[in-house]
């Protein structure tokens, strides 16, 4: 059964509680999009953001009753969904690097004559790729970048300063001399 499927069982099983759905239901319309795209961009498949945003869902749905009560909910299915989107990068990185050692030339891989903006954010690390994609794309201050993610504001400067250098250089544009 894949995520979407078992979103829908589990939104059947939470009809006893017709307030937590309904609940429930206005905050996964209200959020959705917003944390679909991000992961989109953060793994540069629509797909595969869709079916990570809904796993995510579908484990707050079965915690809603203590997630309902958080300050900002949204804010655990996001670290739910990069936490999901980081395991399959690996997962993936680990089989396109066997696949080299093995010889399997026909993998997807990136083209070096075409350069956007996804491919770009593919190359960077983790850390540099999750601050840039939730400053530029989520709108997340640096503060709130550094309590979602709990380490220092400065440690998030630091990590935009070096993801926007290293996307610059990818790019080949010019850096901007923005603040975070």
């Amino acid at each position: 059964m894949d995520a979407s499927a078992a979103l829908a069982t589990a939104l059947d099983r939470e009809r006893a509680a017709p307030d937590r759905r309904a609940e429930f239901d206005a905050f996964y319309a209200n959020n959705i999009g917003q944390i679909t795209a991000q992961i989109r961009a953060y793994t540069g498949d629509h797909a595969e953001a869709e079916d990570i945003t809904a796993e995510a869902f579908l484990r707050a749905l079965t915690r809603w009753k203590t997630l309902s009560a958080y300050d900002n909910p949204a804010t655990w299915v996001r670290r739910v969904a990069w936490n999901l989107a980081t395991s399959r990068l690996r997962r993936g990185a680990f089989t396109r690097r066997f696949l080299r050692r093995q010889h399997v030339t026909d993998i997807e891989g990136p083209q070096p004559d075409r350069v956007d903006l996804e491919r770009a954010l593919a190359t960077l690390g983790e850390r540099h790729r999750k601050a840039i994609v939730l400053h530029y794309i989520a709108g997340m201050t640096g503060a709130e970048i550094a309590d979602q993610e709990r380490v220092a504001e400065s440690t998030v400067r630091t990590w935009l300063a070096r993801g926007r250098a290293a996307l610059a250089e990818r790019l080949r544009i010019d850096e901007t001399k923005e603040q975070p």
